[in-house]
């Protein structure tokens, strides 16, 4: 790095961890030469996406020479009804990760807090810190946020707590019970992010809703996407939803034309498609069901999941196992990146994937 970049860029950008994502397989092809890959690393519905919002593309395609709605109108007033909130609620971005980076610009001045479980998304540590926040990491209790200790950490200079339930990359969720208890301890001052990209995966019965808190009167806001079980991730589309007044702050630093045309008219068509979802979640805890029983024989330990994906300890140095698998056309994530150098996440595929996966892995760990 140069003196005269080291000078004249913002000093955070400096603190800044890149955010690593999953292998794409463009990129494997390229490197070892294979065609016959899976990926089963950044949790991407191995369905795809919904037929109707192919078809819904396929029919928008000689629109594209237009602007986009730069309000996302159709869009908005089907999330409205879905979701059953007011049309000042909502904010649509591209992909939850800008509406992240829009909320740390609105609302983060240097010196704040921000609090959230460790390990947990990246994105959090990554925005925030652009913006000068100093990063309360609480470390989990078995593989689940310790809500309580989160709770502790809570100063006068707290201005955001991120939540993410199911938790990525542990797939853990926190109940009901223990969110209740959680935001009686939680001042009004402080803004409470429920990233819920993976809620649409979760079978608990007491799992919480974030928007149960919003209509409460608490500042929440809850995060939601397009990029899991609607299997839009390439699109790059996701939404919040809060108060009025956070909305209307955090539009003062959005730039017009955020979300592209292709993406509102395919979210918009997998909304309505709900046999799509409804195939998603029975794919996934079919998928979820065999890797279980498969890392019982293997004696594997794995963390049971709420989301699309598992955390599973291999054993085994995680980067190894990654460079092996890869080496058979299977790319997952390794654990070392969120601190568990033996543990590996993969995503729950399709049938001939997961066994695909799974047989890979077993002569790897038997060689």
């Amino acid at each position: 790095m140069s003196d005269f970049i080291k000078k004249q860029a913002r000093a955070e950008i400096f603190d800044l961890k890149p955010y690593t994502p999953g292998k794409p397989v463009e990129e494997v092809k390229r490197e070892l030469g294979l065609e016959d890959i899976i990926k089963m690393a950044s949790n991407e519905n191995p369905l795809g996406p919904s037929p109707q919002a192919i078809e819904a593309l396929r029919d928008s395609l000689n629109t594209i020479h237009f602007y986009p709605d730069s309000n996302c109108f159709y869009l908005k007033q089907r999330l409205i009804t879905f979701l059953g909130i007011q049309d000042n609620q909502l904010m649509i971005g591209n992909g939850s990760d800008e509406l992240l980076k829009l909320l740390v610009e609105t609302f983060i001045n240097r010196g704040d807090e921000v609090i959230f479980g460790s390990p947990s998304f990246s994105e959090y540590e990554f925005t925030a810190t652009i913006m000068g926040a100093k990063c309360i990491a609480v470390p989990l209790i078995d593989f689940k946020h310790d809500l309580p200790a989160m709770a502790d950490a809570i100063t006068d200079k707290t201005k955001i707590i991120y939540l993410c339930n199911p938790n990525n990359p542990t797939g853990t969720a926190v109940s009901r019970e223990e969110v209740d208890e959680f935001m009686t301890r939680v001042p009004d001052d402080v803004i409470v992010i429920f990233d819920e990209a993976y809620f649409e995966y979760n079978e608990c019965s007491d799992f919480p809703n974030g928007l149960d808190y919003l209509q409460q009167g608490r500042n929440v806001i809850v995060s939601r996407t397009f990029s899991k079980i609607y299997g839009l991730a390439g699109l790059r589309i996701g939404y919040m939803v809060t108060t009025p007044d956070i909305v209307a702050a955090v539009e003062r630093v959005t730039e017009p034309f955020n979300v592209n045309l292709l993406a509102q008219i395919a979210a918009l068509a997998a909304l309505d498609d709900n046999d799509h979802v409804e195939a998603s979640q029975k794919m996934n805890s079919e998928g979820k069901a065999y890797l279980y029983t498969e890392f019982d024989k293997m004696g594997l330990k794995y963390v049971p999941t709420e989301a699309n994906f598992i955390f599973v300890d291999t054993g085994q140095d995680c980067k190894e196992v990654f460079k092996k698998l890869m080496l058979k056309g299977v790319i997952i994530r390794t654990g070392d990146i969120f601190g568990y150098p033996t543990y590996i996440r993969v995503t729950v595929g399709n049938s001939s994937e997961n066994q695909r996966f799974i047989k890979a892995l077993q002569e790897i760990l038997e060689a």
